[in-house]
């Protein structure tokens, strides 16, 4: 698993976003920068400073991601046929780590990426510890069944709310199941980010 070395909460104020959904997270009451001089007016941010800020808030988004790994990520997207920036949000939308958050087994994809690491999963039957691993249509996603009682899932299942779970899974909390039952598309991926600048980040550099 790839650490973070900057703080968490730290990035949130620098981005302005409660990226990992903590409920401590310092913007929910503060939405100005960290530092003695956060609360100043900002100038105005360049073309380019929009972009690397939307690139960051998106790696933030998705959890603990490296500039290694995101950046393999894009180089992926732009490979396959369409436009990249909607490849880029379906490939980070299929990572098993954000799969199981989406279908509400986890609090925070952080906390999904911890459990899928630790192995609570399967893949179509066969044990899978890698959190950037892509699900594809027809997969279907258990947790394992010794893990079922851990106080995790319990706790997911006593929680679960199926409005929150995207058109595109198919959530049985009860079992630990989840369906993939198509590839999630652009309409169906909410983020707060317009991915074209991400595109034109990379573009330039």
């Amino acid at each position: 698993m790839s650490k973070r070395h900057s703080a968490k909460y730290k990035i949130d104020r620098a981005m302005g976003e409660n990226l990992w959904g903590r409920s401590q997270s310092p913007v929910n009451k503060r939405s100005y920068g960290p530092g003695q001089h956060g609360q100043r007016r900002k100038s105005k941010v360049s073309d380019f400073g929009l972009q690397l800020k939307a690139k960051q808030k998106l790696k933030g988004y998705y959890g603990n991601l490296t500039e290694k790994q995101f950046r393999k990520t894009y180089d992926e997207a732009n490979r396959l046929a369409g436009p990249t920036g909607e490849n880029l949000l379906r490939l980070l939308e299929s990572r098993l780590d954000n799969v199981v958050y989406r279908a509400g087994l986890a609090r925070t994809r952080r906390h999904a990426r911890q459990l899928v690491t630790h192995g609570h999963f399967t893949v179509n039957g066969v044990k899978t510890n890698i959190p950037s691993f892509q699900v594809s249509k027809f997969d279907i996603i258990d947790v394992k069944a010794k893990s079922l009682n851990t106080t995790p899932f319990i706790v997911a299942r006593e929680t679960h709310d199926s409005d929150t779970v995207p058109a595109w899974l198919d959530v049985s909390p009860t079992r630990g199941r989840i369906l993939v039952h198509q590839n999630p598309v652009r309409e169906q991926i909410t983020v707060p980010i317009q991915e074209q600048l991400i595109v034109e980040y990379y573009s330039k550099i």
